[in-house]
């Protein structure tokens, strides 16, 4: 015991001397000696920081980032992250989960108290009042005494886990990141974008002996104990390290002529050799592609995986997998290890200039699949099953998922600039499309410069990196440097703007010397489009044509081809290429023929594509009815979308169904971004053997934030409801048929904290005119406390009608406009009377008298007692014409198990007395049932969006 005590004063003193020394140097040195505690969960901290002013401004502060902070405080811009995004765990966890940072002594190198702040709405970032200016060149040492809290890794995947193991992430205080501008204040926003000033860092941890460390700083000893260890760690030009502490080891080494790998990638069926092959594959490629990696030692750890996978990959459970095991391993490994080379081989301020690590990703994970997979199909093996042979899903190469990935959100109109900050990204964007649609402009760049221009300006801009600090403006400058082809058009347009590029060929001249080919530019992108001839689904010859602002005419050698085709190769990230094509002798001229396809599937530029796809809805006058869809929408959103389905009603024995046609108007960079122009037919019954047909012509428009993180929208529709029904006791002669014209408008703003909803509706027919307006309002307190209250009021205009069927509804409406999905809407008893929709009174209690044809105000509020369990209550006013104005009441106990998708009302006072008590009060209880696909699937997509 007293030699290993000893050693670890001699290590120490060592440590101690190493960094003094270089402390002389004038470079930033970081020197931490960490004491961990597994039962606590608290890490001991003793630091000194020698800081050097290498920027060219006088400082009188230093700004440390302290993200481990950030975990503290449910309104930090983490917690708001999550609220956006509609993550619950983070709002509702418990003290013990949470992390923070607690700062004990914060002093000079002559033990003065240095005076320090946490920033104004940014907990993470701490700020330290220097004594007296710091300038250029001159060096500053500060000593911190703190203790951290590890979090709970349920919230990000970093910190403590259930199998007793840690992931330690952003633990550490350290400088941010000085520009000329001054220190970046980043907070931490779950985007593994923290900006580091570079340091040398000299390490002691002490942890448990039962412990074992994992990690990417170069290891110099370990003094063991019977109960504790202690790692002697460094790293020298470190903007960041990562640590893992496991009882069990999952991790291990693999070690080649550029790097050492330390990783616990999961893959159960691949072995050790099999592993290490794949491993020196990948990284020999990047270093040939790239450049050797700026470290010695990389740590792959399985939660660097999870938190951001190859999505495709991903989605599939194991025993379907289409790809072969030894690919699988290999993309996942590529995936991080990219990613983990890139983090540690370039200086920049990686939220703002986040477009160059995505794209020099994907750019390169895109060049690999080109290399090693040329045949590689998107959808793997499953391309070679005979019943899949037709669907383009299953033909597609691999590498046109990029494409795909970033369409889907661009046909949504969607679509951000991969040039914008990071954090401004909405989370499909941010993990997904953003990715690949960098990684598609750079492919798009060095295609157009050829001579492997873009390949060689990466390997100049990371050397730079080894030097200096830099940003993308320098990346630009090598590029420029390498080419005398204007490429303006992709830093000042691809980069920074979100402009759509769409070509057409909009015609082909024959003379008896060349062709001559107009192009339109739909959008007017002023970018550079590749023309292709193609013979026989070949290519006889490749040019680009630039500058075509709208429609340009180009002429070319007469030569032997059957179409004319532009972005042939996909190169291009092209917003539609339907109109690419062009053939020059066809019995069928440029007219596709159709094609009917099962489900559905990518788009087909060469046929008009028609789906078809069973269906099943379900209510109590028609059954479970199946039917059959027709309709055009594949996998990407398109400008004209039809819908057909025709239904057979089981109960009735009837032909029922519906169909839609909608024309999509999408509008850039304003707050109005979609019109959607409509027309909507349907059948069903509404009562036994008597249906009931609506035709509804509508105009919608839709509003939205210019910050698209925002949650916050905006709603205009016009439409006018046309309404048939047959004769049945539900029905009389005066509103059998009728017609009503309708103006709504809302706005919503929703997340998880907060919640709210203002409407208003419009409705005018021949025998009566309606005014109503809503607000609804929710709120998620610090304490998890929720608070739901609604208002309502209305009132009739005009009335010439002695029917109820148009009347305001107390506790469910009549809905005579067919909007709301009953199952049994002209139940009056029953199990299907008992359904309940939030809409006019909002009541749960039933009345003798549950209309009002003059006007209604209600108020609708609950509060949660513990999760989501409830209380409500309702109150109101109701008129009708010759009885007098009447206040209604009821309370109770809800449910809210998925908030609008399925819950419980159990009444329990009221007006009518205690409910509770009274007789048949299972028929008393109310439930709420969402059972449409669409808006189940809503549910966890919107996330996403």
């Amino acid at each position: 015991m007293r030699k290993k005590s000893a050693l670890f004063i001699k290590i120490t003193f060592v440590l101690f001397l190493t960094f003094l020394v270089e402390t002389l140097i004038a470079q930033n040195r970081s020197a931490i000696q960490a004491t961990f505690d597994a039962n606590t969960k608290k890490i001991q901290v003793r630091q000194e920081i020698n800081f050097v002013n290498n920027s060219s401004v006088v400082l009188k502060e230093i700004v440390l980032n302290d993200w481990n902070n950030a975990y503290s405080d449910k309104n930090s811009a983490l917690g708001k992250r999550f609220s956006d995004e509609f993550v619950r765990i983070f709002h509702l966890a418990k003290e013990d989960d949470r992390g923070y940072t607690k700062i004990l002594s914060i002093n000079n190198q002559v033990g003065d108290s240095l005076p320090f702040v946490r920033t104004e709405n940014q907990s993470d970032l701490l700020t330290i009042q220097l004594q007296k200016e710091l300038l250029p060149n001159e060096s500053v040492s500060i000593q911190l005494n703190y203790e951290v809290k590890i979090p709970n890794d349920r919230f990000t995947r970093y910190g403590f886990r259930n199998d007793d193991s840690f992931i330690l992430k952003n633990w550490f205080l350290t400088p941010s990141r000085l520009e000329a501008s001054g220190f970046i204040k980043n907070s931490n926003e779950n985007l593994d974008d923290i900006a580091n000033s570079e340091f040398d860092y000299q390490i002691n941890f002490t942890l448990d002996s039962k412990y074992q460390l994992f990690t990417d700083l170069n290891v110099l000893d370990k003094v063991e104990s019977d109960i504790t260890k202690t790692y002697s760690l460094n790293g020298k030009n470190r903007t960041d390290f990562d640590i893992s502490i496991e009882p069990q080891p999952t991790f291990y080494s693999y070690k080649n002529n550029k790097i050492e790998v330390v990783t616990n990638l999961k893959d159960k069926r691949l072995d050790e050799i099999q592993r290490a092959l794949i491993i020196d594959k990948v990284t020999q490629y990047v270093a040939e592609e790239f450049g050797a990696p700026s470290q010695e030692k990389i740590l792959i750890s399985q939660t660097d995986y999870d938190r951001n996978p190859f999505y495709g990959l991903n989605q599939l459970p194991a025993f379907i997998s289409p790809f072969p095991d030894s690919f699988l391993y290999e993309i996942k490994f590529l995936k991080v290890y990219l990613d983990k080379y890139l983090k540690t081989s370039l200086q920049l301020n990686p939220r703002k200039d986040t477009w160059v690590y995505d794209g020099l990703q994907s750019y390169l994970t895109m060049k690999y699949i080109r290399d090693n997979y040329p045949d590689m199909k998107m959808m793997g093996n499953l391309s070679d099953w005979k019943l899949l042979k037709g669907y383009n899903l299953f033909k597609a190469d691999f590498n046109h998922q990029f494409s795909y990935v970033y369409l889907l959100m661009a046909r949504k109109n969607l679509d951000q600039a991969i040039g914008d900050d990071k954090n401004t990204f909405i989370k499909f964007n941010e993990q997904i499309a953003g990715k690949y649609r960098a990684g598609m402009s750079l492919n798009y760049l060095d295609d157009y410069l050829g001579s492997g221009i873009v390949t060689a300006s990466i390997n100049e801009f990371i050397a730079l990196n080894q030097k200096q600090q830099t940003d993308e403006s320098d990346f630009e400058k090598i590029i420029k440097n390498k080419t005398s082809k204007e490429v303006d058009w992709f830093f000042r347009t691809v980069v920074e703007t979100r402009d759509l590029i769409d070509f057409k060929i909009k015609d082909v001249e024959e003379t008896p010397e060349n062709y001559q080919i107009t192009i339109k530019n739909k959008t007017q992108t002023n970018v550079p489009v590749s023309l292709y001839g193609i013979k026989d689904d070949k290519v006889v010859f490749k040019e680009w044509v630039s500058n075509i602002a709208k429609d340009s005419t180009v002429t070319v050698p007469k030569v032997d081809v059957d179409h004319f085709v532009l972005n042939y190769n996909n190169e291009i990230p092209e917003y539609n290429s339907r109109n690419n094509w062009k053939a020059l002798k066809s019995f069928l001229g440029n007219n596709r023929p159709y094609k009917f396809t099962f489900v559905k599937d990518l788009e087909d530029s060469k046929v008009n594509q028609i789906f078809f796809v069973p269906e099943f809805s379900y209510n109590l006058y028609d059954g479970v009815s199946p039917g059959l869809s027709f309709h055009n929408k594949s996998l990407l959103d398109k400008p004209f979308i039809f819908d057909v389905t025709p239904i057979y009603s089981s109960k009735t024995k009837e032909l029922i169904g519906g169909a839609f046609f909608t024309v999509n108007q999408n509008v850039r960079e304003d707050r109005l971004y979609n019109i959607r122009y409509m027309l909507a037919a349907n059948t069903y019954h509404y009562a036994p053997n008597a249906a009931y047909s609506k035709i509804v012509p509508a105009i919608s428009f839709r509003f939205r934030d210019l910050d698209y993180r925002a949650n916050k929208k905006e709603f205009v529709t016009v439409r006018h409801v046309f309404v048939n029904r047959e004769e049945s006791s539900f029905a009389t002669k005066n509103d059998e048929n009728y017609s009503v014209f309708n103006l709504r408008h809302s706005i919503v703003d929703s997340e998880i904290t907060h919640f709210y909803n203002v409407s208003t509706d419009v409705q005018v027919a021949s025998n009566f005119g309606k005014l109503s307006g809503e607000i609804q309002f929710r709120r998620l307190f610090d304490n998890n406390r929720q608070i739901n209250f609604r208002f309502f009021a209305g009132a009739f205009m005009y009335r010439s009608t002695n029917s109820e069927f148009f009347s305001f509804g107390l506790d469910r409406p009549t809905d005579y406009l067919f909007d709301y999905g009953l199952l049994g809407r002209s139940e009056s008893t029953g199990l299907f009377s008992q359904q309940y929709i939030m809409a006019e009174g909002g009541f749960k209690s039933k009345f003798e008298n549950r209309f009002a044809n003059q006007w209604m105000t209600t108020v609708n509020a609950s509060f949660n007692i513990w999760n989501w369990v409830e209380i409500y209550g309702d109150a109101g006013l109701m008129k009708s014409e010759a009885i007098a104005t009447e206040f209604v009441y009821d309370s109770g106990i809800r449910l809210n198990l998925v908030p609008d998708y399925f819950e419980l009302y159990f009444p329990v006072y009221s007006k009518n007395g205690w409910e509770i008590a009274q007789d048949n009060y299972d028929e008393k209880i109310r439930f709420v049932i969402t059972i449409s696909p669409k808006t189940l699937i809503s549910l966890f997509t919107r996330k996403w969006f």
